[in-house]
């Protein structure tokens, strides 16, 4: 997790943005960028003090006299939402077929990087997410496992290991020639 500051007269403004944070889709590709939301800005309403700004884990209000942290300590992990609705021009059959064919993924959502459905376990498939972001590339990779789907109605999935995640992508006609479909993903982070 990064922390940015800006100090103007005695108020300051902290961002505090992950990864998931970050626009990093094109304005084209915004239906496309499905895991990504940003974390509120929040204000601190008095310079900040070494006691009070968090350098990774560890901070606690109970500080040290000497240092003004506290001995480091295990994160506590929280899950972070993101819903997407959209409705798209196509039929529902389309669009479930484009979602289910898991390994052409990465041709239509750009910071998806590969999808690899294991041959001995097609339930199973290895994802990586790669993008850059502040001059940095950022890379991130998980197994996940499909859960039995309702067909051009549900699909959703679990992470089993890597970037702890999970989903569902929901799809609702709209006409015989258009669906709406929702996106929930869940990722999870220390906070």
């Amino acid at each position: 997790m990064l922390l940015i500051m800006s100090t103007a007269a005695s108020t300051s403004i902290a961002h505090f943005s992950t990864p998931a944070s970050l626009h990093l889709s094109t304005a084209k590709n915004k239906k496309a960028a499905l895991l990504l939301n940003s974390i509120p800005t929040s204000k601190i309403t008095s310079p900040p003090s070494i006691s009070k700004v968090q350098y990774g884990y560890g901070y606690s209000k109970k500080s040290s006299i000497l240092t003004g942290f506290k001995p480091f300590s295990s994160p506590v992990m929280e899950w972070q939402d993101c819903t997407v609705k959209m409705e798209i021009d196509v039929p529902v059959g389309v669009a479930y077929k484009l979602y289910s064919d898991r390994e052409s993924i990465p041709r239509w959502m750009p910071f998806i990087s590969s999808v690899q459905v294991l041959k001995d376990k097609p339930d199973l498939s290895r994802w990586s997410l790669k993008y850059k972001a502040l001059g940095q590339e950022l890379e991130y990779s998980w197994l996940a496992r499909n859960m039995q789907p309702t067909p051009n109605q549900k699909i959703h999935w679990r992470s089993l290991e890597g970037l702890p995640n999970r989903g569902s992508v929901r799809f609702f006609p709209r006409g015989s020639s258009s669906c709406q479909v929702e996106v929930s993903s869940y990722i999870q982070h220390s906070v």
